[in-house]
């Protein structure tokens, strides 16, 4: 999980440690301005049992984790890539992503 900003409470760290421990998720916190000054705050881990009832909630509540599981089913089943996933964008196209999206404000090279 990639976030711009976490609550740093004892209490919400945490949480958010026992959710890691439990299903393996890592979590960053993302700074946009410099990628390079990003911090792991929990380290992922690979899972060889998933927690299905999890996934098919996720699947029920958010249509984009429905699409990207479809994409990974799919991929599996037929062994190769069969659908797009997000693109690996190069310094240029980043910084106009954030931009456009309102992660940052303005061009990163005025600050």
């Amino acid at each position: 999980m990639v976030t711009l900003n976490i609550d740093d409470s004892d209490e919400f760290m945490d949480e958010i440690r026992r959710l890691s421990n439990a299903f393996g998720i890592g979590v960053i916190r993302l700074n946009a301005k410099n990628i390079t000054e990003s911090e792991i705050l929990f380290p992922a881990r690979f899972n060889e049992n998933l927690d299905w009832d999890t996934i098919d909630r996720l699947n029920e509540e958010n249509v984009d984790f429905k699409n990207f599981s479809e994409n990974i089913s799919d991929t599996n089943k037929t062994n190769k890539v069969s659908k797009e996933y997000d693109e690996v964008l190069d310094d240029e196209k980043y910084e106009k992503y954030i931009i456009d999206k309102k992660i940052v404000k303005e061009n990163l090279e005025n600050e």
